[in-house]
């Protein structure tokens, strides 16, 4: 780990000469290093042709992976590069083999896309859905997870570590230990905590963990990576609709699966993306992310504080732990209107809606919400002028 110097990461910020990015939810500002990565190997392909550049950066690419393994505490042949985290929630989806009337046990806050997913298996095998409890002071309950595992013994467990749509952290840990004990698969959606908090698979004890690289990751848009167990690939789970990458075909009526969690890969794939992915987690290893998590959470927690006065704007974020995304409703006003005049002061921002985060909008009696994801490279000053066009 090195020291916060964020004057020198600003530096290698070029975005930040332009505005004051407070969208690091939705796609953070990429550093020098991942933008370079990423031109050098479009200028390989430009000069030399496409499968001629890949087998020239054949070693820098495989590196990819032992990257991600250091990101994760885990081991090179556990991790999958991706499209996105959705693609990887979904190729894990798809490697377990549901039946009628299994149960997927998640939670009121996962994710939109991953709540549709379940909606669909539920509709095209017969699986049950089922969701566990809040605490009062929101997020999931632990003992409603025992309780439901104990009662339905689910196929699949599914958390989303951080929701889209507040800054909660969900207790992934505490629910791997009793997935563990019970002997229940675990999907864990890292899509917002990847990059911004320490992300240990061991402690955990997920199955599958899934994530985008173009968030607090500070990557690549198109580019995300899946870990998967050793007893996920001991158990020759595989996602649906292989390909030469993923297994080989020794026989006209036979194929295998490869050894690790390539299995989960496609062999085509952009390869700039792949080495800018790299270059993202290298750089956030570089950093520490003890260092980032410590700094994201006193930038968020000092937008709250900031914002707590102001009878006119309503913090919408509950739970005992709260991470980088800070989200608010200003009653009477409307939310385009509020993001175009922060997008005119030069302050990037976005907006959640009731569909992205049904049930959680729902008990909190808003439609809407302004998410502001502050980064381990923004500083005081620009959280005091974002705050100061809120208040006007």
């Amino acid at each position: 780990m090195v020291n916060m110097n964020i004057q020198q990461f600003r530096v290698d910020t070029p975005g930040i000469a332009n505005f004051i990015h407070l969208n690091n939810a939705g796609a953070a500002l990429m550093p020098k290093p991942v933008i370079e990565a990423m031109r050098d190997h479009l200028e390989l392909e430009l000069l030399n042709g496409g499968y001629e550049a890949a087998a020239m950066a054949r070693k820098e690419i495989e590196e990819f992976y032992p990257a991600v393994a250091r990101l994760l505490n885990t081991e090179a042949h556990n991790i999958a590069f991706t499209a996105s985290a959705t693609d990887s929630y979904n190729r894990a989806l798809s490697s377990i083999p549901f039946e009628r009337g299994d149960v997927i046990l998640t939670t009121n806050n996962d994710y939109v896309s991953n709540q549709i997913a379940f909606l669909q298996l539920q509709d095209r095998f017969g699986v049950q859905l089922v969701r566990a409890a809040d605490l009062p002071a929101g997020g999931v309950d632990p003992s409603s997870v025992e309780d439901l595992i104990k009662a339905h013994r689910p196929r699949l467990v599914a958390v989303t570590h951080i929701p889209t749509n507040s800054g909660l952290i969900q207790p992934v840990a505490e629910i791997g230990a009793l997935c563990r004990q019970y002997d229940c698969l675990y999907l864990v959606d890292a899509c917002q905590s990847a990059g911004q908090l320490p992300l240990d698979v061991q402690e955990i004890q997920c199955d599958y963990l899934t994530a985008t690289f173009r968030k607090f990751l500070r990557g690549p848009r198109g580019a995300g990576f899946l870990y998967v167990s050793d007893r996920v690939l001991e158990r020759a789970m595989a996602p649906l609709f292989l390909d030469l990458h993923s297994a080989t075909w020794p026989d006209a009526d036979r194929y295998e699966l490869v050894d690790s969690a390539k299995r989960f890969e496609n062999w085509e794939r952009a390869y700039a993306l792949v080495l800018g992915a790299k270059a993202a987690v290298e750089y956030a290893l570089k950093v520490g992310m003890d260092n980032i998590a410590r700094q994201v959470k006193n930038n968020a927690a000092y937008l709250r504080d900031r914002f707590a006065p102001y009878d006119q704007i309503r913090v919408l974020d509950r739970g005992e732990h709260l991470g980088g995304i800070v989200t608010v409703h200003i009653p009477g006003k409307k939310p385009g209107m509020i993001k175009s005049r922060l997008r005119e002061a030069g302050i990037n921002s976005s907006l959640v809606f009731r569909g992205s985060a049904l049930i959680d909008f729902d008990e909190k009696g808003v439609e809407w919400a302004l998410r502001l994801s502050p980064h381990y490279y923004n500083t005081v000053e620009e959280l005091d002028r974002t705050v100061a066009q809120l208040i006007r």
